[in-house]
C-alpha cells in the first residue's frame, strides 16, 4: 500500500437521514367536529325520545304518512327512521299492521344493560393493555371536551361526543369482533342511555365516572379499567330508571 493510499482517509457511505415525519397527533387528537345529523337520524331521535318518555305508548301505530306530515318531510327519512327504531327494539314491524311502538319489558331492558356492562368492561380491559400512545392521547382529548361540555350543560353535544369516547375505547381494544358486538348492543340500548343525560347533574357525574376509566386505561390497569367501566354502565342504568320514574 502506498503512503498516499494510507494517508488518504477512506470515505464512508453515510446513511441517509430519516425522513422527517410530521406527527399526526395534532390532527387526530383534536376534539371531534360536531356530528352532522341526517334528517332520518334526527327523526329517529325525536321518535325514540317520545317512546322513552311515554308520549308514544306501547302498541301505538306509527303511520309513515302522518309522521311525514307532522315533521314536514318526505316519507323516505321517516321510513329510514322507523327501520332504525325497529333495529333498536323500540318499534315492531307487524305484517299487514305496519310499525307499532314496542316498549321492552323491564326484564328485557335489564338484560340489555347487563350485556352492555360486561361488553364495555371487556373493551376497557383490552384497551388498557393494547391502546397505542396516540390512541391514549386521543382518548384524553375527547375526555377533556366532555369535561367542558359537562360544565356548559349541553346534553345533546355531550351525547354525541360521548359516542366518540366509547368508540375510542372499542377501537383501542384492538379486537374487531368484540367491538362489533359491543357497538351493536349499544345501538339497542342507546335511546335509554341518552335519556339519562336529562337528569339534573348527570353530565358532571358521567364525566367523573369516565375519569376513573381513563385513569385506569392510562395506567395499563386492566382490572381497574374493567371495574370502572362496569360501574359506569351500571350507574347509567340506574340513572335511566330514575328518569323513567320521574315521567
Amino acid at each position: 500500500m502506498s503512503v498516499h493510499e494510507a494517508s488518504t482517509p477512506r470515505k464512508t457511505k453515510s446513511l441517509p437521514e430519516p425522513a422527517r415525519v410530521v406527527a399526526p397527533d395534532a390532527r387526530i387528537a383534536r376534539p371531534p367536529p360536531p356530528v352532522k345529523i341526517t334528517r332520518a337520524e334526527e327523526l329517529r331521535r325525536q321518535l325514540a325520545d317520545e317512546i322513552v318518555r311515554g308520549t308514544l305508548r306501547p302498541g301505538a301505530a306509527l303511520d309513515e304518512t302522518e309522521i311525514a306530515q307532522r315533521f314536514k318531510v318526505s316519507r323516505t327519512p321517516v321510513r329510514e327512521a322507523l327501520r332504525q327504531l325497529v333495529a333498536n327494539g323500540l318499534v315492531e314491524s307487524r305484517p299487514h299492521h305496519g310499525a307499532v311502538v314496542a316498549q321492552p319489558s323491564f326484564e328485557r331492558l335489564t338484560g340489555m344493560f347487563e350485556a352492555m356492562s360486561e361488553l364495555e368492561a371487556m373493551c376497557a380491559s383490552f384497551a388498557a393493555e393494547r391502546m397505542t400512545p396516540l390512541e391514549r392521547r386521543t382518548l384524553e382529548t375527547i375526555h377533556e371536551e366532555l369535561r367542558m361540555l359537562s360544565s356548559q350543560g349541553n346534553p345533546e353535544r355531550f351525547h354525541d361526543v360521548n359516542e366518540h369516547f366509547h368508540n375510542a375505547i372499542y377501537a383501542g381494544a384492538h379486537n374487531d369482533y368484540i367491538a362489533e358486538i359491543t357497538l351493536a348492543t349499544r345501538v339497542r340500548v342507546q335511546p335509554f342511555r341518552r335519556a339519562q343525560f336529562r337528569n339534573l347533574g348527570r353530565l358532571a357525574k358521567s364525566h367523573a365516572e369516565h375519569d376513573q376509566v381513563v385513569i385506569a386505561i392510562l395506567r395499563g390497569d386492566r382490572d381497574g379499567a374493567a371495574s370502572a367501566m362496569r360501574h359506569h354502565i351500571d350507574l347509567v342504568r340506574d340513572e335511566y330508571e330514575i328518569y323513567a320514574v320521574s315521567l
